[in-house]
């Protein structure tokens, strides 16, 4: 899971090398915390939030179909 979330940020960002995701596993669910450079967090984001919840979306589809749960946080 954290190879197919760091792809689709790397395809996202200006900057692919800053792209930092930090794995954090918990009882039951996953933690995903994605830190990016400085000028990529908005296109992680993307407009009104809506590309962070596509991305969010996709990872809790992926997630369930494997009878987990898991969460992405984005951190500055």
């Amino acid at each position: 899971m954290k190879e197919f979330i760091e792809h689709i940020v790397r395809a996202l960002v200006d900057y692919p090398d800053d792209v930092r995701l930090t794995e954090v596993q918990g009882e039951r669910t996953t933690v995903y915390e994605l830190r990016v450079g400085a000028g990529d967090l908005g296109k992680v984001i993307g407009k009104r939030g809506q590309t962070a919840k596509a991305i969010r979306t996709l990872i809790s589809a992926v997630s369930a179909k494997q009878g987990k749960r898991a969460m992405l946080e984005i951190l500055e």
